[in-house]
This record gives structure tokens, C-alpha cells and sequence, in this order.
């Protein structure tokens, strides 16, 4: 990757705006030095000429501290692992010692919850906030030469939920991200002249590398919204200024009920604004159909859906010239090699646009350039998850006059919530650890802002007084100190004892039945 746009910007890039965050505004040239100086103050501390594939923990708010600080472990030899700063200690602490870092680098308030774990496990802890800025400079370590990165270097490992419980890391080399990043510049269009308003976490492939890495590869300009909410997020999209915006299907559920609620000359202001915009693009869970017209409706744009996940960054999308079509994601991207197989007997349905059984629905298998190499220190898991060399994705499609169609997990203990990909296990785990539960199972309903609303059933602990209507009470603050909030249970339901088969397994359909009509009332945390 030493070639590439993202860690060598073009001299002629220097004066350009890279990143705005914050009412501040940062070029090429000063995300380029700033990224070079954090690169040897890490080699210096690590008293190497290379890190050669240390994992570097961060975490800070969205912005140019996040971008000059990636880069600089990426600069320095580093495998970036990019922290959650919405993520209760933890879940921190689980990626932090799973991937087994080295270092940890924080900035700001949001920065220096890692200074505690990083002094209790006796590695370093880099404050990159703005305030250290000018004593990094007057301390800086004689300027050497730094290593070079070539594209088979292991670059980031990002966190995702699997079957098996606890998220494992997803590793990529630089070379697998600069094919994911060259396959989405060339399909969407992406120019200098672009500004994207980015409204998504930054532990995540949707909002690192389409959202981030895509446009500063291209030259453009990277707008952080400092948090999502709706009005402001309308009225930049109003401005003029942006011309890409890029969201999961809640988001746009929330824009639209903003815009519902709005005056009719705020909401006029709004639509005509918005409809400026060169690009919007919806990812990371299906897009409700209504949503894709409302959408169109009130702002004339048809959004773009795509599919993606950590594993194989984008795999397909509805094409930027030529039709849209609701409720698909399209044809496989530039690169991309794609086909549907009926598991069980490894029989092809259909490859690339071409379908060998017409209608017939089997799991989506990938293969290219931009496919991870390993689960982290998980080889039996990274083994199961190919065959003959294609990626095993777990979600069910069907070709339909050449545009694919999602329809669904092959796991029914991976959940899909607001954009995130959730293990059901997981929370099981963490639920049957406290005193007032004996079992329970993890379910997802069917939710048309969220995709799916996470739902527990829990079978008290005998000799408890756990009731229905204390349920969500009890136990919701209890899980959001140990999980991420987009993990708690949105609806509880206490139950004498789970539906099980004749081995005894917990039977998940049978268990939707317990959250659907004729149930009895869901009971809700409070809130």
C-alpha cells in the first residue's frame, strides 16, 4: 500500500480541506504531519524501527484526532483496533485484551478512560489530545525514516458479533482494504469536489471505510456531525454543502419523523436542500420499502442500497447510474466475485447476474481482493468459515431478474438492530450470570425502524420473586454496565420454562411466539 492515496496524499492535496470537526477545520498537509509525528512518538516509545504488527487500541471521538491517529499506526507498522467510545469498560476491555494490544492511544475526556486499563495491564498510554499537541512537537523524536508498508501487512482488526458468543476480531491487510476502498471510489463516484456529512460510529466497515477511508482516498472532504440528531442532520444536508450522505435504515426512519414534525416552510427548506445531494447511500440492515418511497417522496432521491459486512467489506450494490429497485441490493461490485449456494449440498443457484435456478433462494458465498484474512487467533473458526476458498457469509438471498434480495440470517442467534450485527449468544451468556436468572434465550421481533428489536425471554432462578412486570427494571441497568447499548433487551417476558425440542434445545421460533400476538403485553425499560 505504499502507493496508496490514503497514507501518501498527493503533494498538491496539502492546502485541501481533509477533515471538519468541531467548527475546526484540517487539511491534507496537517492530518499528513501530524499522523508522521504520532508515528514516531510510537516507534520511539516502542524503542523499534517498526512496530511490525502490533495491535494499537484508540479511542476518541469522531474526528481528526481519530484519522491522524489511524494513520499513524498504520505509518508506523501497527495493526489499528479501533475502540468503541459508546461501549461500557467492559466490552473494552474484552477487545482490548482479545486483541492482545500493545499500546493504547486516547484523546479528550472520551480518550482517557483508557489510561486506567492501560496502567493496569503495563503498556503505554498515549494522550493525543489537542492540549498535547504543541509538547509533542517541542519533545518530538529525531525525524527517521519510517517502515515501509507493503499490502500483505495485517492493517485493522474490527470486532463482530459470531454464532459462538463473544465478538472475535476480523483481520484485514492493507491491501484487502485499499481493493474494498478502489471498488467503491470507482462505483459511486467519488471526487474532490465531494463533502460527506458523517453521522456513523467508527468501529464499524460502514463508517471507517465507506464513509471515511473512501473519500480521503478520493480527495474529498470528511464533515463529522458530532452525534446524530435529526434537525441538524436535515439542515446540513439543506446547506449546499454536502454532497454525499450515507446512513443505516433507522437513521432515515429518524430524518423522516423529524421531517413529519416539522413546519411545512422548514420541511420545503429541507426537501429541496437535501435533494441537491449527488449520493445517498443505506447500509448494514435491509431498508424498509416504505422508507426507500417516503424517502423519494419528499426529497426525489432513490436511495442506494447495498450489501456489505465486516468480513468482505461491500459485496453488492444497486447501481449509481440505472435503476434502483426497492427492497434489493443490487449486483456485485467492481471485483467482487458473488454466488448463491444451497448449503447442504453445495449445488450453485447462481453466480455473479446469472441464475442457474431461477427463484431459488441459497446463502450468499464471496470471493476477491477485499475478503479478510483471518478471524484473530480463531484458525479453526477462520477455517469453517470458507469452503474451496469463498467466504461463507450465514445471510440467505435470492437473484430476482438479476438484483439480489436479502432475506435473512441462516443463524437465528445473529440479530440485526439499528445496523448492527448482534449475537444472541452473547447476551445470553451475560443474562444467565446474574443471581435472578436461571435460562433464558435471545430473540429478535421485527421492527420496522430498527430492522429487529432485541427481546429476552427469562426463566427466574428458583425460589425468586422475579415477576413480569419487574423484569425490565431489574435487569436493564444491570446489562447496559456490561453491554453495549445497541445489546439490551428492548422487550422482557418471565416464563416457567423455555420451548425445547426432544434434545432438549431451545426452539427460537417457538420462542418469537411468546413476544407475538396474543402474548400478553411486552413489558418495556423504563425510558
Amino acid at each position: 500500500m505504499t502507493g496508496s492515496a490514503l497514507l501518501h496524499p498527493p503533494r498538491e492535496w496539502s492546502a485541501s480541506l481533509a477533515v471538519l470537526a468541531g467548527g475546526a477545520a484540517h487539511t491534507y498537509g496537517d492530518l499528513d504531519a501530524r499522523s508522521r509525528l504520532r508515528a514516531q512518538h510510537l516507534l520511539a516509545e516502542a524503542a523499534t524501527p517498526d512496530l511490525d504488527g502490533a495491535r494499537v487500541g484508540f479511542l476518541m471521538a469522531p474526528g481528526s484526532e481519530y484519522v491522524a491517529t489511524q494513520w499513524a499506526v498504520w505509518r508506523a507498522g501497527g495493526i489499528a483496533v479501533p475502540l468503541c467510545p459508546d461501549h461500557p469498560a467492559r466490552e473494552l476491555e474484552y477487545v482490548m485484551d482479545d486483541a492482545d494490544c500493545s499500546a493504547l492511544i486516547g484523546a479528550g475526556e472520551t480518550g482517557r478512560r483508557m489510561e486506567g486499563p492501560a496502567s493496569e495491564r503495563g503498556i503505554p498510554f498515549h494522550d493525543v489530545s489537542a492540549t498535547n499537541e504543541g509538547r509533542l512537537a517541542l519533545h518530538s523524536p529525531d525525524s527517521g525514516p519510517l517502515p515501509r508498508i507493503t499490502e500483505d501487512r495485517p492493517a485493522m482488526i474490527l470486532y463482530t458479533s459470531g454464532t459462538t458468543g463473544r465478538p472475535k476480531g476480523v483481520v484485514t491487510t492493507h491491501g484487502q482494504i485499499e481493493a474494498h476502498i478502489t471498488s467503491l471510489v470507482g462505483a459511486w463516484r467519488w471526487t474532490r469536489d465531494d463533502r460527506i456529512l458523517h453521522v456513523l460510529p467508527l468501529h464499524h466497515t460502514h463508517g471507517i471505510v465507506n464513509a471515511l477511508c473512501c473519500p480521503l482516498y478520493a480527495g474529498a472532504t470528511v464533515e463529522f456531525a458530532g452525534g446524530f440528531d435529526p434537525a441538524v442532520t436535515w439542515e446540513r444536508l439543506a446547506s449546499g454543502e454536502i454532497s454525499v450522505f450515507m446512513a443505516v435504515p433507522t437513521i432515515y426512519a429518524k430524518l423522516l419523523h423529524a421531517w413529519d414534525a416539522a413546519e411545512g416552510p422548514t420541511r420545503r427548506r429541507w426537501a429541496r436542500g437535501a435533494g441537491a445531494l449527488r449520493l445517498m447511500v443505506s447500509g448494514s440492515a435491509a431498508l424498509p420499502v416504505r422508507v426507500f418511497e417516503r424517502w423519494e417522496e419528499i426529497t426525489g432521491h432513490r436511495l442506494l442500497e447495498r450489501y456489505g459486512m465486516t468480513e468482505i467489506g461491500m459485496g453488492l450494490s444497486n447501481p449509481y447510474d440505472g435503476e434502483r429497485r426497492p427492497g434489493t441490493v443490487g449486483q456485485p461490485l467492481p471485483g467482487v466475485d458473488l454466488r448463491l449456494v444451497r448449503p447442504a449440498t453445495g449445488r450453485v443457484l447462481a453466480d455473479g447476474v446469472e441464475a442457474m435456478d431461477p427463484g431459488a433462494s441459497g446463502e450468499i458465498r464471496v470471493r476477491g481482493p477485499m475478503v479478510f484474512s483471518e478471524y484473530w487467533r480463531r484458525p479453526r473458526e477462520t477455517e469453517a468459515a470458507f469452503v474451496d476458498g469463498w467466504f461463507r457469509t450465514g445471510d440467505e438471498a435470492v437473484l430476482e431478474d438479476g438484483y439480489y434480495r436479502i432475506l435473512g440470517r441462516r443463524s437465528v442467534d445473529i440479530l440485526k438492530s439499528g445496523g448492527y450485527k448482534i449475537s444472541a449468544i452473547e447476551i445470553e451468556e451475560m443474562l444467565r450470570t446474574h443471581p435472578a436468572v436461571h435460562d433464558c434465550a435471545v430473540v429478535g421481533i421485527p421492527d420496522e425502524d430498527w430492522g429487529e428489536r432485541v427481546a429476552a425471554a427469562v426463566v427466574p432462578a428458583p425460589g425468586g420473586s422475579l415477576r413480569s412486570d419487574a423484569i425490565a427494571a431489574l435487569l436493564d441497568p444491570w446489562v447496559r454496565e456490561r453491554l453495549a447499548r445497541y445489546k439490551v433487551p428492548r422487550a422482557w417476558r418471565c416464563v416457567e420454562d423455555l420451548p425445547r425440542n426432544a434434545m432438549g434445545k431451545v426452539q427460537k421460533p417457538a420462542v418469537l411466539v411468546l413476544f407475538g400476538v396474543g402474548a400478553g403485553p411486552l413489558h418495556s425499560p423504563p425510558g
